[in-house]
């Protein structure tokens, strides 16, 4: 359910696309993003950093986009997004005690503090690569086959790297911790 939550903007966008046109798909994600927000803020009286940098790129991004009827500046939103999200994760490494992978996860997975700094140059670099393949897609193929990798293609090499990170992690995981996690309960 929590994919779908956070998913739901883009996928808004995609129906809209298929339904209108990129106009409407921007003008339909900009509400997505507020009401998504709105429901974070509702449910735990906090709003996600996550979801407010995608919010304000989005009314920016799509308010050009929108202002000037060109398609180009939404397009480029999940580059420069995906691309800050690259440059925080690799920063993260330099800036403060922990990685901010480790920050995210360390309460729930035990590694070493060079698996840490490894995982978080993986999310780092991939968020950059996703950027990179999103300006090609934007300039290489036409406006549908955008539309359709920005939902398909980004969720599914999204789904796939966290998949391999999962295994990776449980490479790295100390022996102890492995131990714990195999160890049945007893019958009650």
């Amino acid at each position: 359910m929590q994919i779908f939550y956070d998913f739901f903007p883009v996928i808004a966008f995609f129906a809209a696309y298929k339904l209108y046109d990129i106009y409407v798909a921007t003008g339909v994600i900009i509400v997505a993003v507020i009401l998504q927000v709105f429901i974070h803020w509702i449910r735990t009286r906090t709003v996600s950093k996550m979801h407010a940098i995608s919010a304000v790129l989005i009314f920016i991004f799509g308010g050009i986009t929108l202002a000037l009827r060109n398609e180009l500046f939404i397009q480029w939103k999940p580059t420069v997004l995906n691309g800050l999200f690259g440059l925080v994760f690799l920063a993260s490494q330099y800036i403060g005690e922990k990685p901010i992978i480790e920050r995210m996860l360390g309460h729930s997975v035990e590694l070493e503090p060079q698996h840490w700094r490894t995982l978080n140059s993986m999310w780092g670099a991939f968020f950059i690569f996703l950027g990179v393949v999103n300006i090609f897609v934007v300039y290489n193929f036409s406006e549908n086959a955008w539309v359709n990798f920005k939902l398909f293609g980004m969720l599914g090499l999204t789904l796939v790297f966290a998949l391999l990170q999962g295994f990776w992690i449980a490479r790295k995981l100390p022996p102890e911790e492995v131990a714990k996690s195999t160890q049945k309960e007893p019958p009650q």
